[in-house]
């Protein structure tokens, strides 16, 4: 296949409904070059500036996809998608679209990506590549609850390192969906994963009223692999859309896909 293919636009913006929230699943076992041309020059010199090829190349095809798939929302060229950045470094798009605010976050572990995208409402997103941590102990005591340390160490050893994971994932989604950074108090986020109840922000802050403008779901991308995702208010529809490998036009991918959740 001509790899232009890969960056032709549809006709139309893609329909995204306005309280919808669609998640992209891609790999990044990707040729980079081919997302190179598309960053911006200050993002060039950002991955020029990696000293290992691998993190040069993640960072190349993980920016790249981003600037493509916000480019099939908005029938745009990915190359002249233009951001801006918080106090955080959370990227935004500097301009509105027919007087709504498209909303995105992205996350990459290993060699998976997730990307939440959104109408008029913030998002967070971020996922795991789940392996041993020799220090998940020492991080729990110092960034959990006292009941979520409580919660994993009633757990047999072996299902420890997920729940570590649930947890981690869930506060990280709510600091990149607020745009905050690790300075912000993890322990102040409070994440319940009961298997009696659903997975929920319990409070923030200390206050359960903190917590009721989030809605948090712990996903389960791919094996090996744990995400969270946290909206700003309530959703009608998830939908979660996998990206093809290189080889393939990455928007003829499967849509209105179960969203994998636990």
């Amino acid at each position: 296949m001509n790899s232009r293919v890969l960056y032709f636009q549809p006709s139309q913006p893609h329909l995204l409904l306005s309280d919808g929230i669609d998640v992209w699943c891609a790999s990044l076992d990707r040729e980079p070059q081919r997302f190179y041309k598309f960053l911006s020059q200050d993002e060039q010199a950002r991955a020029d500036r990696f000293y290992f090829e691998r993190d040069r190349s993640r960072f190349i095809i993980s920016r790249g996809l981003l600037r493509t798939i916000l480019g099939y929302y908005l029938n745009i060229d990915p190359s002249k998608i233009q951001f801006c950045y918080g106090p955080h470094g959370k990227p935004a798009l500097q301009s509105t679209f027919h007087k709504r605010v498209v909303h995105f976050n992205l996350s990459h572990s290993h060699d998976l990506a997730l990307y939440a995208v959104s109408w008029n409402r913030q998002v967070g997103i971020d996922v795991e590549y789940i392996r041993p941590m020799l220090e998940a102990e020492h991080i729990a005591n110092h960034f959990f609850s006292r009941d979520e340390n409580t919660l994993i160490r009633t757990l047999p050893a072996a299902e420890r390192t997920d729940l570590f994971f649930k947890i981690w994932t869930s506060k990280e989604a709510y600091l990149k969906a607020i745009g905050g950074g690790l300075t912000e108090s993890l322990t102040q986020i409070e994440i319940s994963l009961a298997s009696t109840e659903l997975t929920r922000i319990v409070s923030i802050d200390g206050d359960w009223r903190n917590a009721l403008p989030w809605h948090l779901e712990t996903l389960n991308p791919a094996p090996n692999y744990l995400a969270a995702l946290v909206v700003q208010g309530s959703t009608s529809q998830i939908v979660f859309r996998h990206i093809p490998n290189q080889d393939s036009d990455p928007f003829q991918a499967e849509s209105n896909l179960k969203l994998p959740m636990k």
